[in-house]
C-alpha cells in the first residue's frame, strides 16, 4: 500500500506544473503531453518606473527522461511603454529514471532577448535592481545571446520536494560566465488523497518556499553587488490539468527589488502517448 502510494504521489507531481517559479525540481512533463502557462510578474522599482513582465511557456514532454520548452518574453514599464523582449529555449535531460535520494537534471537554455527583458525567471551574476531601471527606450535596442545551463539536484524526503539548482550564464558575444542559485522546499499540503474528485481538497495544493540570488561571476565571484530573494509560493491544482500559482518575493538586500509578485497559470493538453 504504502508503494503504491508513493508511485502515485510521483506521477501525480510529474503531470502538474511545479509549485515553485524559479527552482526547478527533477520532476519531468508527462511524455506526449503540451503545457501552457502564462507567468506575469510585478515588480516595485526604485530608481524607474513598477513593471509588469511575462512569460508565455509552451512545455512539451518529448520522452519520460526528456522535456522541452520554449518561452516568449515581455514586459511594460510604467511611464515607458511595452516591449516583446525575446524568446528562450529550454531543455531539460534526467539520466537517471528510477526514484533515488538526489535525482540530478541537466539543463541547457539558449535566449535570445534584449536587456529590456523583466521576466526574473533567474537572478546570476551582479543581477540588481538598479539595472533593471534604465530606460525602456535604450535596453530594447540592446539584444543579447545567451547560453544557460543548470545542474538541478532534487529528491523526496517525508513528504516534501527538496530541490537546488546550480545556474552558470554566458552572453556568447562578450562577457564572463555568471553564476547563480536557487533552492527549494515543496509539500503538498496533505499526503492522503480522497477518494472522490473535488476542487477545493487538501491534496490539490502544495505549497512552500524558495530562496535565490546571484553568484558573481568568473571576474568576481562571490556574494558582493549581487541581489537575493525569498519566497513563498502556493499552488492549486484543479481537475481537468489546469494550475494556479502564487509567489510574493521580498528582496533580502540593498541591490533587489524591495518586493516582486508573481502569478501563474498553466494548463495541459494530453496530444498522445510518448515515449519512455
Amino acid at each position: 500500500m504504502a508503494q503504491a502510494f508513493a508511485v502515485g504521489l510521483a506521477a501525480t507531481a510529474q503531470a502538474q506544473e511545479r509549485p515553485s517559479f524559479v527552482t526547478y525540481s527533477h520532476h519531468m512533463e508527462e511524455p506526449g503531453s503540451l503545457e501552457l502557462g502564462l507567468n506575469p510578474i510585478f515588480g516595485t522599482q526604485r530608481g524607474g518606473g513598477s513593471f509588469l513582465g511575462s512569460w508565455l511557456e509552451l512545455e512539451y514532454g518529448v520522452k519520460g527522461w526528456w522535456t522541452t520548452e520554449l518561452y516568449l518574453d515581455g514586459q511594460g514599464t510604467r511611464g515607458q511603454g511595452s516591449a516583446f523582449t525575446g524568446f528562450r529555449w529550454e531543455n531539460r535531460w534526467r539520466p537517471l529514471m528510477l526514484e533515488h535520494k538526489v535525482n540530478p537534471v541537466v539543463y541547457v537554455e539558449y535566449a535570445s532577448i534584449t536587456e529590456a527583458d523583466k521576466t526574473l525567471r533567474e537572478v546570476v551574476g551582479h543581477d540588481v535592481e538598479a539595472s533593471h531601471a534604465e530606460p525602456l527606450d535604450l535596453t530594447r535596442h540592446e539584444h543579447e545571446h545567451e547560453l544557460e545551463a543548470k545542474l538541478i539536484l532534487s529528491g523526496n524526503v517525508a513528504g516534501w520536494n527538496l530541490a537546488h539548482n546550480w545556474i552558470a550564464e554566458k552572453n556568447l558575444s562578450q562577457g564572463a560566465w555568471e553564476f547563480g542559485y536557487a533552492a527549494a522546499a515543496t509539500r503538498p499540503f496533505t499526503l492522503a488523497a480522497t477518494s472522490r474528485s473535488c476542487r477545493f481538497c487538501a491534496e490539490n495544493f502544495s505549497g512552500g518556499i524558495e530562496i535565490y540570488g546571484g553568484l558573481g561571476d568568473t571576474a568576481a565571484f562571490g556574494f558582493r553587488d549581487t541581489s537575493h530573494y525569498v519566497a513563498p509560493f502556493v499552488a492549486w491544482s484543479l481537475p481537468g490539468g489546469t494550475t494556479l500559482r502564487l509567489s510574493p518575493a521580498f528582496g533580502l538586500n540593498r541591490n533587489s527589488h524591495r518586493f516582486l509578485l508573481r502569478v501563474g497559470i498553466a494548463h495541459e493538453v494530453p496530444l498522445g502517448r510518448g515515449g519512455r
